[in-house]
């Protein structure tokens, strides 16, 4: 890692908000839901999927996790109207899950009893290693219920394996990605090839569940490890998809969009995105340095 992009990453706090903007123009879709619905729009003319998540986390009050569970029904609503291919993501700390979990299960119900009503899917993300359990026995709840749900599952962490035997029992849908939260050696892999390594390991044991998965990454390594195994086991391409961030590795995305695979674009939108932008530039370091020669180098 650049130590010039690290020290970046240290003073972006104190930079004007305008100056993080240019960051944030690229990897969210806007402040408002009808600047997310363009973005889309613009991703399925290029034969590529979305699915959309409306900016924030960790709510603390129960009226924001009911205004969150609005939130999440007027994307619902818009897509279903505006007829873009797209589904939805949530986190479920926005949605109570820090204040009551039963709460919390009871605005994810009203968010699923939506999606099904249009016949549309609604991904449930993983966050930090304090709520993985109570995220997954959401998602084991609803499950029982609800046929259109997934889950998220993080390579590094060391519980993933025995979680994707635990939920391939629920015939879980999978979104399998990397894992960006800052955690202790003792739950969580460091090395990066030994998470890579694992999150080839959980793609095998996913396939041979007969698992649907979205293959979440960037990492060309993790993208050819994939299609070798995808081809070791004959899998049609109903059978997965692969995933990405908004504004990372067009060229990629485009490329693999190009040789007939299904690709999903994550698509966040709202006023939150200030928060959302410095936790990306603190993921990836090397981000805010091309972004600073983007302003600063003619």
């Amino acid at each position: 890692m650049n130590p010039i992009n690290k020290l970046l990453v240290g003073v972006m706090p104190v930079f004007p908000k305008k100056l993080i903007r240019v960051f944030a123009n690229r990897y969210i879709a806007g402040d408002k839901l009808s600047e997310a619905i363009e973005k889309v729009t613009s991703l399925n003319s290029k034969n590529i999927l979305a699915t959309m998540d409306v900016l924030g986390e960790s709510i603390k009050d129960k009226n924001e996790a009911v205004q969150s569970k609005v939130e999440s029904i007027e994307v619902l609503n818009e897509i279903n109207k505006t007829g873009v291919n797209s589904n939805l993501s949530v986190k479920l700390t926005m949605l109570g899950l820090n204040i009551d979990f039963n709460l919390c299960l009871s605005l994810v119900t009203e968010i699923l009893e939506c999606a099904k009503s249009y016949n549309n899917f609604v991904r449930i993300d993983m966050e930090d290693s304090p709520v993985t359990e109570a995220t997954i026995k959401i998602f084991e709840a609803v499950r029982k219920k609800f046929d259109n749900v997934g889950l998220v599952l993080q390579a590094y962490m060391r519980r993933s394996e025995k979680d994707v035997l635990r939920l391939t029992e629920e015939k879980a849908n999978f979104r399998l990605c990397k894992g960006i939260y800052i955690e202790p050696e003792s739950i969580a892999y460091k090395g990066k090839q030994e998470v890579r390594d694992n999150y080839l390991k959980l793609l095998r044991l996913m396939f041979e569940k007969k698992a649907y998965v979205g293959i979440a990454t960037h990492d060309d390594y993790l993208i050819e490890g994939a299609k070798k195994i995808i081809s070791e086991f004959g899998l049609s391409k109903d059978k997965y998809e692969f995933q990405m961030l908004l504004g990372v590795r067009e060229n990629l995305r485009d490329k693999i969009v190009s040789s007939g695979e299904k690709m999903r674009i994550y698509v966040p939108f709202g006023e939150r995105w200030y928060q959302y932008s410095i936790r990306r530039f603190k993921e990836n370091p090397n981000v805010a340095g091309q972004v600073l020669k983007s302003i600063f180098v003619r």
